[in-house]
């Protein structure tokens, strides 16, 4: 007899049966300007120049992938056809406008990437219908403001991504509705103020990214509202102090990141209420004494490397408390000269010699001495004297920032607060900065002079600015810059000139700025980069040269800045890698050389890097050929490499390659044919996706070089090495349950939820 559950499939199949040809009709579709992977029900309509989204997509489609096009406007239920859709790209769409709506009918949606377009603003309801998301990704937009409520339909948000936009302020309840958001991302963006309430009503954030901002204090009480914080990154910010008064208190918080800051002092209470506290990251700071933390019992590393540390004795009780609490230490004494350059974890505390007071005031008098001097002139401050802020400008006690943004000054104005730690003249015109013209203003951080229609910085212009950290003279006329301009700002690290008028790096220039972190000089008419260009660059990390007119790097260009991390040089002229030039940059990670001329890349042609490299741009090179050892010296720790619009038809495989993270081979016109093979056995090894698909023959057309085994197995050896890899099945082994098929099928469902496969 047939039990209950055969009874119930025979009842169910007349319903059943028609899914099946309902797919196949559908996939029958599929616009002339896309890919459909019928079997996965994806769609591709990658870099078509498309202005609407296609008709023609099948209505079952559930990854949609439209990078690269041109749509501008995403109107109204713009996907209303598509209401099985899981993953949507539209990344790099030149997207201006989202319209309230444009997503209604996407229940099932658990991706939504709109990063890299054009976005400056966000409707309430434009993100309506979205129930379901898990990551939303803005970044590499406009934005300028969050409108509360903007996310309140997301309830099931588990990543936001908001880096990379122009975001000065978060208001209240900024972020309201995201009740599951655990990882909340707002790196580089100018953020200078958070509203207290700015981060309530996120009850499961555990991850909060706001590193690369303008925050002038420590926001305590306003990061305190996320009381499940483990991780907090707040590294890259102008704030000079951090103290109990702050009121940072996060219990569960486990990692603290304030790296690369301008923080001077540090009061022991700081993180008191931060009782879990881990990991401390203050490397790169100004700190040149600390005492022991007080509160965090559970800390156990404290990273200080790259602070000029006196390891007088006023450092007894930090090593002693280092060595009682078995913390791990990082950082190098300063001073004084005896200890310059010992291992703070080397030291114990009789190392420092401390017999008397006489030993203590000569210590004193040492560091007195080796501790940078205000520049001569420079008036002196009284604690707390403030003067009154000019007519046409706005000074801000609290945050200690003053503003005149688009006033139509004709010159800087004086007599701002001597506390002022950022100073905002945007948008204003005074083509030439006089000597002194920030007279007063030593607790300055960072100084905006964008769009000003500056032309010359007069020899002193930065006088007395022994604090200033970063200094924006973006888009303005500057065709040069002198030592005696920039002197007086010895902490500088920042110098952002991007789309100037520059024909070559101020190299003798850099020489007054010893403590330069980060040089901007993109989409400026630099031709080359010659030898003596970067003399006065020893510290520099970063250097961005893109969008120059750069025909040539030579050899030695590079060489003083032998602490070099990231080399951007894409959107030049360069023929070919410059090889020779890498030589001596023991630890750059990442080389931008995308939207150059390259052509070709020959044998060797990062072997200078090999050991140090981890992130490499070729994108849209016009890459024909790939030389066998092109890559060669590259390996264990290059993660991503990117080959995407190019015109390789074939690559060699890269078996050296074996710790790729991310390769990316979209938009070559591949050929394959058994040339092709090795390749193909190489993709086949890679548990990644890599997005390279056969251009010709006819026959494979639109197959995936890394599937098309119809293709390769025809070739001699292609069957019997894929025989070879995969054995068959033993006599009497069992097929898998039903169940466990169906576990299996969940996981992938709960992998998908998080982005990409």
């Amino acid at each position: 007899m047939a039990g209950p559950q055969s009874i119930s499939l025979v009842l169910l199949l007349p319903l059943l049966l028609p899914l099946g040809p309902i797919w196949h009709a559908a996939a029958q579709r599929c616009p002339q300007t896309c890919i459909c992977d019928n079997s996965r029900r994806h769609v591709a309509c990658r870099h078509q120049n498309l202005t609407e989204v296609p008709n023609a997509i099948p209505e079952l489609t559930q990854r949609l992938d439209l990078r690269g096009n041109v749509l501008r406007v995403i109107p109204p239920a713009a996907f209303q056809d598509l209401p099985y859709l899981t993953h949507l790209d539209l990344r790099h769409c030149q997207v201006e406008l989202v319209a309230e709506g444009a997503f209604r009918g996407l229940g099932r949606l658990l991706l939504l990437n709109l990063a890299s377009n054009r976005l400056s603003a966000l409707p309430q309801e434009a993100l309506d219908g979205l129930g379901s998301l898990r990551r939303l990704e803005l970044e590499g937009n406009l934005l300028e403001e969050l409108r509360p409520g903007t996310f309140g339909a997301l309830g099931a948000l588990a990543t936001l991504n908001l880096a990379h936009n122009a975001l000065v302020y978060l208001p209240p309840m900024a972020f309201q509705g995201l009740v599951r958001a655990r990882w909340l991302q707002l790196s580089h963006n100018a953020l200078s103020v958070l509203a207290p309430e700015a981060l309530a009503g996120l009850p499961a954030l555990r991850r909060l990214s706001l590193h690369h901002n303008e925050l002038q204090s420590l926001p305590g009480l306003a990061l305190s509202q996320a009381r499940g914080l483990a991780r907090l990154e707040l590294g890259h910010n102008p704030f000079t102090y951090a103290g109990e008064e702050d009121g940072l208190a996060l219990p569960g918080l486990r990692e603290l990141r304030l790296e690369h800051g301008a923080l001077q002092a540090l009061d022991p209470r700081a993180f008191a209420h931060c009782p879990r506290l881990h990991t401390l990251d203050l490397r790169g700071n100004q700190l040149d004494a600390l005492l022991p933390p007080q509160g965090p019992g559970q800390l156990r590393r404290l990273r200080l490397q790259g602070n000029p540390l006196w390891c007088g004795c006023r450092a007894r009780p930090l090593l002693e408390w280092l060595a009682r609490a078995r913390v791990r230490s990082d950082g190098a004494c300063w001073g004084p000269r005896r200890l310059r350059g010992e291992a703070l974890e080397a030291l114990r505390p009789w190392d420092l010699r401390c017999p008397g007071a006489g030993a203590l005031e000569d210590e004193e008098e040492e560091l007195a001495a080796a501790r940078p001097r205000a520049p001569a002139g420079a008036p002196k401050e009284e604690a707390g004297a403030a003067r009154p802020c000019p007519r046409a400008c706005v000074c801000v006690p609290e945050s200690r920032h003053s503003g005149c943004e688009a006033r139509g000054l004709r010159a800087v104005p004086r007599g701002f607060p001597n506390d002022t730690q950022l100073l905002d003249l945007r948008r204003n015109h005074f083509p030439v900065v006089p000597r002194a013209a920030f007279q007063g203003l030593g607790r300055l951080v960072s100084l905006h002079l964008q769009h000003c229609g500056i032309t010359e910085l007069e020899a002193g212009a930065l006088a007395g600015l022994g604090s200033l950290i970063y200094l924006y003279l973006s888009d303005n006329g500057l065709s040069g810059l002198s030592a005696a301009a920039l002197e007086g700002a010895p902490r500088l690290g920042y110098l952002y000139l991007e789309r100037n008028r520059f024909l070559q790096v101020p190299g003798a220039a850099l020489g007054a700025l010893p403590s330069l972190f980060s040089l901007h000089l993109q989409d400026n008419a630099v031709d080359r980069l010659a030898p003596g260009d970067l003399a006065g660059g020893r510290a520099l990390r970063w250097l961005y040269l893109s969008g120059n007119r750069l025909t040539q790097v030579s050899p030695g260009a590079l060489g003083p800045a032998q602490e070099l991390e990231k080399l951007h040089l894409d959107r030049n002229q360069l023929p070919e890698v410059p090889t020779e030039a890498l030589e001596g940059l023991p630890a750059l990670l990442e080389l931008q050389l995308s939207g150059n001329p390259l052509r070709a890349l020959q044998e060797g042609a990062f072997r200078p890097v090999g050991h140090s490299l981890q992130h490499l741009f070729l994108n849209s090179s016009g890459l024909e050929q790939i030389s066998p050892g092109a890559f060669l010296g590259l390996g264990p720790q290059l993660q991503s490499l990117y080959l995407q619009k190019n015109q390789l038809q074939a690559l060699p495989p890269l078996p050296g390659l074996r710790q790729l993270e991310l390769i990316d081979l979209s938009g070559n016109p591949f050929h394959c044919d058994c040339q092709l093979l090795p390749l193909h056995r190489w993709l086949t090894g890679l548990n990644l996706r890599v997005g390279a698909t056969c251009a010709t023959p006819p026959s494979a057309r639109g197959q995936r070089v890394k599937a098309a085994a119809a293709v390769f197995d025809a070739c001699p050896g292609g069957a019997a090495r894929k025989a070879k890899r995969t054995p068959a099945p033993r006599r009497g082994a069992q097929r898998t349950p039903r169940k466990r098929r169906q576990h299996g099928a969940d996981k992938v469902s709960q992998r998908a939820a998080a982005g990409w496969p």
